[in-house]
C-alpha cells in the first residue's frame, strides 16, 4: 500500500521517464501519506482517446466523485 495507476493517452515514454515518474510519485506518497518506498507500486496505463470517456471519465471521475482529489478542467461543472 499504496498503489497508483496513472492513466494517460498513449505516447512514447522511455524507461528513464518511467523511472523518474515513479520516483516522483513515490516521493510524494512518502511525504504525504507517511509510507515507505518499498510499499509503493505504480502502473502507467495508456488509454486510447476514443475510449477515454467511457473507461476513465465516467467510472473513475464522474462515477466516484468522493474519491477525486483533483478535478480536471476539461470537464464542465
Amino acid at each position: 500500500m499504496p498503489h497508483v495507476n496513472i492513466k494517460h493517452f498513449p505516447k512514447e515514454v522511455t524507461d528513464e521517464q518511467k523511472r523518474k515518474l515513479a520516483e516522483s510519485v513515490t516521493a510524494a506518497l512518502i511525504e504525504h501519506l507517511g509510507t515507505r518506498d518499498g510499499a509503493v507500486s505504480v502502473t502507467l496505463e495508456p488509454v486510447e482517446k476514443e475510449i477515454w470517456n467511457e473507461t476513465v471519465v465516467e467510472p473513475e471521475i464522474n462515477g466516484q466523485p468522493e474519491l477525486l482529489i483533483k478535478r480536471p478542467d476539461y470537464l464542465q461543472d
